[in-house]
């Protein structure tokens, strides 16, 4: 397919920043919104970007966008979405949080919790809480994944086993309508479902964009989990199925 320049420009924008929005792109090309809006509509029509409120993102489709894009991506909700969820975890509690850059946010919300521990297969928390003096970090072993600081497989898997905590912060790489999370790495699935399955009251969180993204491993279903925190109501089918399994969802407000 043959793009305009500045339909290139744009590309090469979202595969840097893992998104790009309308009124950004106006002022950088000295254009009406309208006009980006339009190439927006044809670079999504030929399925290389998945428009989102105010841009798009690149279309992974069934691959999973570069670590430091995937930070850029909603960065300001995953803020609030992890300054909403930390307000709901007490001081003096135990808890897993997983691999993730919204699950990350929650970590950056605890750093003025007190006598808590903390227990993640993903460095970046570890980093993030080593700031908290008042939080005890134990850093799961296994494999690194050095894109993004995560540790998988089987071992990780193992040395969750060993615990039962209070809460359990989890992410997702896509979510689904009818309720589902899914994942790429099958490695990391894993070690999620093993963190579900100990920890007395699961929160995922998540930006809206994970209802525009597809994975191929599924890590569990909302019914399973026991809060979600999100910055914008989800889909209309997604939100009855949190109200038929009890789940309470919770909204950032900007």
């Amino acid at each position: 397919m043959a793009y305009s320049f500045r339909q290139e420009e744009i590309l090469a924008l979202a595969r840097g920043d893992g998104r790009v929005m309308v009124d950004d792109l106006a002022v950088r090309f000295a254009v009406a919104p309208q006009t980006i809006r339009r190439d927006l509509s044809e670079l999504c029509d030929q399925g290389v970007l998945t428009r989102v409120h105010g841009g798009a993102i690149l279309a992974t489709r069934l691959a999973n966008i570069g670590y430091s894009a995937r930070r850029k991506i909603a960065e300001t909700e995953k803020d609030l979405i992890g300054r909403l969820c930390a307000a709901e975890i007490p001081n003096d509690c135990s808890m897993f949080i997983n691999i993730g850059t919204t699950t990350e946010a929650v970590a950056r919300a605890l750093r003025a919790h007190r006598n808590i521990m903390v227990i993640t297969n993903n460095l970046n928390v570890a980093n993030i809480l080593a700031e908290n003096e008042n939080c005890e970090v134990i850093v799961a072993g296994g494999i690194l994944r050095r894109s993004d600081g995560g540790l998988v497989g089987e071992a990780t898997g193992d040395f969750i086993r060993q615990f039962k905590v209070d809460y359990a912060i989890i992410g997702a790489s896509a979510l689904d309508e009818d309720g589902a999370l899914f994942d790429f790495d099958y490695r990391e699935v894993r070690v999620s479902q093993a963190i579900i399955h100990n920890s007395r009251q699961t929160f995922l969180v998540s930006d809206h964009s994970k209802f525009q993204r597809s994975a191929p491993v599924r890590i569990a279903n909302v019914d399973e989990l026991d809060g979600i925190f999100m910055d914008i109501r989800p889909p209309k089918l997604f939100e009855e199925r949190c109200l038929q399994g009890d789940v309470k969802l919770k909204i950032a407000d900007p």
